[in-house]
């Protein structure tokens, strides 16, 4: 089988696997768009692979593989500063409803201490 039939199967699975994913919702939409988009961009190198070559020659890049690396790299750190800064706010928000529940709590306890005081 050659690279690229491998290469056209392997992008449409993944697209099939992204659109799979926001069906059960189990991907949020805004994370589906960007995956898609990465899902589209390798479908699209993989049907033109002269678009490869040809963005590597005007960037000055000699080896093709080298660009599509370099830019997988720099997607792939966005992606994860994105992820800390989701999980970042995600903490936060966690410890500030922790922070939130354990102060009803405590008038919770307060509030039923109080009424078998007055009912005691």
């Amino acid at each position: 089988m050659s690279s690229y039939v491998v290469g056209l199967v392997g992008s449409l699975l993944v697209l099939a696997g992204i659109f799979e994913l926001l069906r059960r919702r189990q991907l949020s939409e805004k994370y589906a768009v960007l995956w898609l988009v990465v899902g589209v961009v390798v479908l699209v190198l993989t049907i033109f692979p002269g678009l490869l070559t040809a963005l590597a020659r005007a960037t000055g890049v000699v080896l093709p593989v080298n660009l599509l690396f370099f830019v997988a790299i720099i997607f792939l750190v966005c992606v994860t500063l994105h992820l800390s800064w989701e999980l970042s706010r995600v903490e936060n928000e966690t410890r500030k409803l922790a922070e939130d529940l354990a102060i009803l709590r405590l008038e919770l306890d307060e509030h039923r201490r109080q009424q078998r005081h007055d009912h005691g």
